[in-house]
């Protein structure tokens, strides 16, 4: 059964690997893209990160969590596309997605919010076409730029000083686990409404980073004990 299974999956990711050299040639240059995200880092009213502004920690919460082969992948995780449908034919639903970081920026820039149907393959296309534009620093920057982190609320920066009251560099690795985990249910996980479920995606987060070993089960635990919300002086 599990050889069937893996061999239906190669089937799958291989056709879906020679559709997207199809839609390569049918989509669009990406040379516009760090303007797409500009411009709607200014519909949200937020200023666009540089690679400088991110800190490292919470780069790795994210890659820990989001997409743990960000660098060394060129823009689609084969690895993970393979292992999410697997685990779809398992449970005999659609339930991973085995998207990238940089395939969830070109959603977000390119197709409005939505790869579903044929718009998949256009954004593992262009997710290739991006890679090859900007570089991993940048790709992360714009991702934490755009990624929502509330109901109505976009971006880590915004978010450190609407949940902490302090500037994004001054957050430590509690404050950064939470951040990194909003993105995937920002309204579920929001911290004020939901307090036991952002503190569950928080434990989730930093599990990831110890299990990475980007940080040692010393600061884990001490992450771990931290209250949710601590407030701060303000922005």
């Amino acid at each position: 059964m599990g050889r069937r299974l893996g061999r239906v999956a190669a089937a799958i990711i291989l056709a879906g690997l020679l559709a997207g050299a199809v839609a390569w040639f049918g989509t669009p240059a990406v040379d516009d893209v760090q303007v797409r995200v500009e411009r709607l880092a200014a519909v949200h009213g937020e200023p666009v990160l540089v690679p400088a502004d991110v800190p490292n920690q919470l780069g790795l919460a994210v890659v820990a969590t989001e997409d743990e082969r960000f660098y060394v992948h060129h823009g689609v995780d084969l690895i993970g596309l393979f292992r999410a449908g697997l685990d779809d034919l398992r449970l005999g639903c659609l339930c991973e997605g085995g998207s990238t970081l940089t395939q969830q920026l070109v959603k977000e820039v390119y197709l409005d919010g939505s790869d579903r149907g044929g718009a998949k393959l256009v954004d593992v296309a262009l997710a290739f076409k991006v890679e090859l534009v900007l570089d991993k620093p940048r790709i992360l920057a714009d991702w934490l730029t755009l990624a929502p982190t509330g109901p109505t609320l976009y971006g880590v920066g915004p978010a450190a000083c609407h949940y902490f009251g302090r500037p994004l560099p001054n957050l430590d690795l509690a404050q950064y686990a939470l951040l990194a985990g909003l993105p995937q249910a920002p309204s579920a996980d929001e911290p004020r409404a939901h307090p036991v479920a952002a503190l569950r995606r928080r434990q989730e987060v930093l599990t990831a980073m110890l299990g990475h070993r980007y940080i040692t089960p010393a600061e884990a635990a001490a992450a771990s004990n931290e209250p949710l919300l601590l407030a701060g002086p303000g922005c």
